[in-house]
């Protein structure tokens, strides 16, 4: 299984503020373009991915948003469509129901809780996933070998803060880079997929 992580300082915390204008509710639309690439596929749903959604956003922060559909691909109410505004309502959704001090399962493969960025990366760390984080200047992914529990950490727009890095240096997280720019999040995802889709094609020519 793959899993990803991504970071908002700025995503709202609240159903109530998602509305049409998805950039106006801290870039949801990045948010949203995120989930569709780490998802879907042409014509069908990779189902052996699990996304972590971290909103640091007003006016009640953190919120953790836990996306693994499987199979699952029907949202809380209507089957969700490739579409941004489908996702948004998702989120929507997910964040109406938290409630204080609970992990919600909104519906199977959805929960929602109130956990900080560190919190969710030591527990990953905890579980023996080797975690891995998204810079420039790291190690080019292409002279990585992955395995079958591999997490990787995509910041916003803005990326992920100083503050948020120094807060997560005791757990010796991995640098890795999908090449020389700057890239979306969503790219950066479809890279990843992309690299490793490759890599188990090798693995079954070389058997």
């Amino acid at each position: 299984m793959r899993e990803f992580v991504y970071y908002s300082k700025t995503a709202v915390t609240a159903g109530n503020l998602i509305k049409d204008n998805l950039m106006k509710a801290g870039r949801m639309d990045i948010v949203c373009q995120f989930i569709l690439q780490c998802l879907f596929v042409s014509k069908h749903i990779r189902e052996d991915v699990k996304i972590h959604l971290i909103f640091d956003g007003p006016p009640d922060s953190p919120k953790h948003l836990e996306i693994f559909p499987g199979e699952n691909i029907e949202g809380i109410e209507n089957k969700i469509d490739i579409s941004k505004k489908d996702i948004a309502g998702l989120i929507k959704r997910m964040l109406y129901k938290y409630k204080k001090g609970k992990r919600i399962e909104v519906a199977p493969g959805y929960h929602v809780e109130k956990k900080s960025f560190v919190k969710v990366l030591e527990e990953l760390k905890g579980e023996g996933k080797e975690v891995y984080i998204l810079d420039k200047r790291g190690e080019d992914i292409r002279k990585i070998s992955f395995g079958g529990n591999a997490v990787f950490i995509v910041g916003d727009h803005d990326g992920i803060s100083k503050q948020e890095l120094k807060r997560v240096k005791h757990l010796d997280i991995k640098k890795i880079s999908v090449g020389p720019h700057m890239l979306f999040a969503s790219q950066v995802v479809t890279l990843i997929h992309n690299e490793i889709d490759r890599e188990g094609i090798r693995d079954m020519q070389s058997h």
